[in-house]
């Protein structure tokens, strides 16, 4: 089981983690038109086969496993479950707002943590990292997350190296290689993606990953409500935040007449 399914509310705030997590990883799937997808199986899955399981909460097995690597920091095998148990937690209903889905002040604090864990996981060289545990953290990086475009690069390249043939993780890696700046890296990726679409897709792919390349963070947008002109950018939930423009007024018009 992959987080803690007890109560309908509850339930349907994990069913948003995933569809958010989705979207994130599988950028061809919307914003590219990308095939392929999470596959047969993935986390969509995992959430509908798990649903109405029962579980207690992860917190019990967070303390362990930090006992466990305070006491063994050389414990990969310690610092990969302890990096899965707070992922897991995080999906509880403290840690995620059950209407939009995106974490909380407190679901941020706890993506860090799994962070660190997951960094001192990986630097102790697992000769087969967990990819499961992998595409759990690009949801800690992304934009809603820690909003960590160079560490969701590190993860993105273990997954495609995983799964060479996916064009929707390449895609996802050129767009946060761009964003991290590393343009090597997002042109190599944007092209794997490219060769990998469907041969009715590819013109559209490599259009949006150049226009990604272009403007990284995304086109400033413009738009105007009740009189009010606004720009910003898109959010990725096809939502906009934006700010008031604020102009300055034209000076009145002054008229002078002559004085008989």
């Amino acid at each position: 089981m992959l987080f803690d399914l007890r109560g309908r509310h509850r339930r349907r705030a994990v069913k948003v983690i995933y569809v958010g997590l989705a979207l994130l990883i599988g950028v061809g799937l919307i914003g590219f038109g990308i095939g392929g997808g999470l596959g047969g199986g993935g986390l969509l899955n995992a959430a509908s086969e798990n649903e109405g399981s029962g579980g207690a909460s992860f917190s019990s097995q967070i303390k362990k496993y930090e006992k466990i690597v305070k006491k063994q920091p050389s414990n990969v095998a310690a610092w990969q479950k302890l990096t899965a148990a707070q992922l897991h937690e995080a999906g509880g209903e403290a840690y995620v707002n059950a209407t939009t889905g995106a974490p909380t002040a407190k679901g941020k604090e706890l993506f860090s943590k799994a962070s660190r864990s997951w960094e001192r996981y990986l630097a102790l060289n697992p000769p087969k990292p967990s990819i499961e545990l992998a595409k759990l953290m690009l949801r800690v990086y992304g934009a809603e997350g820690l909003n960590q475009a160079a560490s969701a690069v590190q993860v993105l390249q273990l997954v495609v190296a995983a799964e060479p043939k996916n064009a929707s993780y390449y895609a996802a890696l050129a767009e946060y290689a761009y964003k991290a700046k590393n343009v090597r890296v997002g042109d190599l990726a944007s092209r794997k993606a490219v060769s990998l679409a469907p041969a009715s897709d590819r013109a559209r792919v490599k259009t949006e990953l150049e226009a990604v390349k272009k403007s990284p963070e995304g086109q400033t947008l413009t738009t105007k409500t009740n009189g009010t002109t606004y720009t910003g950018k898109a959010n990725g939930s096809s939502g906009f935040v934006g700010t008031a423009v604020k102009t300055t007024p034209k000076p009145a018009k002054t008229s002078t007449s002559k004085t008989k």
